[in-house]
């Protein structure tokens, strides 16, 4: 029982309030005496707490003298506390983020190989429509069976493959330079989910993790400008090699310089 006042309390009774709510419910309908007795509290405190679940619609008075009292059902008390908080957190999640105009979602560091792909999980699970994913072979294995959640619960799914990466679920562009773009730059991921969340940087090291609007869409646009070369090469390889040479030599040596180590990504 005390538990049940506490768990009332939280809803925003007080403890005499709760005390004669659940009175009600063993007996009813109930005068205020006969509250205050079951109850086991002063009868000015159980006329008081009455008076304001009157008010709040929680318990009913007759027309009778002495005067009885009803209350909701528990599963009315229950429905409507659901509505109000859902009601309370939707506009406080809508009006929130405006209390500083210049408000911006964090940028958050993710360090260690578990804790990347778990939080890389975590977003996958969570997606509702769209994952735009660029991925190494060995890592891809250990979220292969949440990437076929999400393709089975219809969440549209594009993958930039770095290696040898088997699937079904989705669109898969692969990338032929994933050794040379290893060894310079390392292990890379990048993923975006639902166009509003995004994780991006060195597996081996550590990740940034964000919800800020501004990098989700520079994260959308890379990974998007990724599949449009990769794209064009599968279907135009003789034609892009003629112009550019092996491996895009001339167009890394035309945008960066001929002793450059940086891969074209």
């Amino acid at each position: 029982m005390d538990n049940l006042v506490e768990k009332l309390k939280d809803l925003g009774f007080n403890s005499y309030e709760a005390k004669v709510y659940l009175a009600l419910l063993k007996k009813y309908p109930a005068t205020g005496y006969e509250l205050a007795q079951a109850a086991n509290i002063p009868q000015s405190r159980a006329y008081d707490a009455l008076k304001s679940l009157v008010n709040d619609n929680i318990v009913v008075p007759d027309d009778n003298k002495p005067q009885k009292y009803t209350p909701i059902p528990p599963k009315e008390l229950t429905k409507r506390y659901k509505r109000k908080m859902t009601s309370t957190i939707d506009y406080l999640e809508k009006k929130l983020p405006q209390v500083k105009d210049n408000y911006n979602e964090p940028i958050h560091n993710i360090s260690g190989y578990d804790s990347i792909i778990d939080k890389v999980k975590e977003l996958i699970n969570n997606t509702k429509n769209s994952i735009y994913l660029e991925i190494w072979e060995e890592d891809y294995k250990h979220i292969e069976k949440e990437i076929e959640a999400a393709y089975d619960r219809g969440v549209a799914i594009k993958i930039v493959a770095y290696g040898n990466i088997k699937t079904q679920f989705g669109t898969v562009y692969y990338h032929n330079w994933a050794v040379e773009i290893e060894e310079t730059l390392g292990r890379l991921i990048f993923i975006l989910s639902d166009n509003q969340e995004g994780l991006f940087g060195r597996v081996e090291e550590d990740v940034i993790w964000t919800q800020n609007s501004k990098i989700t869409f520079i994260l959308k646009e890379f990974i998007v400008h990724d599949m449009y070369l990769l794209d064009v090469g599968m279907n135009f390889p003789e034609q892009l090699k003629y112009f550019y040479g092996p491996g895009f030599k001339r167009l890394k040596e035309k945008i960066l310089s001929k002793d450059s180590k940086y891969n074209i990504h």
